[in-house]
């Protein structure tokens, strides 16, 4: 699959939530150790982070993966070696992202993973870090996430990027960043 092709996927692929899977805990674990196996050096810390880390929160299939470096130049030096390890990008996305650099794997023609590379320790790092202990530990804050999920992705059904971005003003008020 080209950059192109594999953005387009992304971007156009349907928004179908599923009940949470308790196979995801897995699934990350084993993806977090192959790319630490790869970049023992580069990637500082590994995290499960998104709905899928969140037990009973229903998600898109998706791990989602955040991955902490020295620096956003350790980012950009690695980028050729994801690609190269089964991970997919789009350079003109990356190129409007000026904290971290955003990677999907596939598996039977459907995304299986994305990768965050943020610099660890950073804002972007913290704030993701944040939103996913809010949902863990509080009950309403993941019901009411819960809920706009289920109302946007019947609204955004066939675009993702309406989905995410849509979702943006809720995770930013969770946060602190509103």
């Amino acid at each position: 699959m080209t950059e192109e092709e594999s953005l387009l996927a992304a971007t156009y692929e349907d928004v179908k939530l599923h009940p949470y899977d308790p196979s995801w805990p897995a699934m990350f674990l084993a993806e977090r150790e192959r790319l630490m196996s790869m970049f023992p050096t580069d990637f500082i810390d590994v995290q499960h982070i998104g709905s899928t880390a969140v037990p009973e929160l229903q998600a898109k299939p998706i791990i989602d993966i955040l991955a902490g470096v020295a620096s956003m130049a350790v980012a950009d030096s690695i980028v050729e070696p994801l690609c190269r390890s089964g991970y997919t990008t789009s350079a003109e996305f990356n190129a409007t992202l000026s904290d971290s650099k955003w990677f999907m794997r596939w598996a039977n023609g459907h995304r299986t993973h994305h990768l965050h590379v943020v610099v660890y320790g950073g804002t972007v790092w913290h704030q993701r870090l944040r939103f996913l202990d809010a949902l863990r530990s509080d009950p309403q804050v993941a019901a009411r996430y819960s809920c706009l999920k289920i109302e946007l992705a019947a609204k955004h059904t066939n675009d993702r990027e309406a989905y995410t971005d849509a979702k943006t003003r809720f995770v930013l008020s969770v946060i602190g960043d509103a």
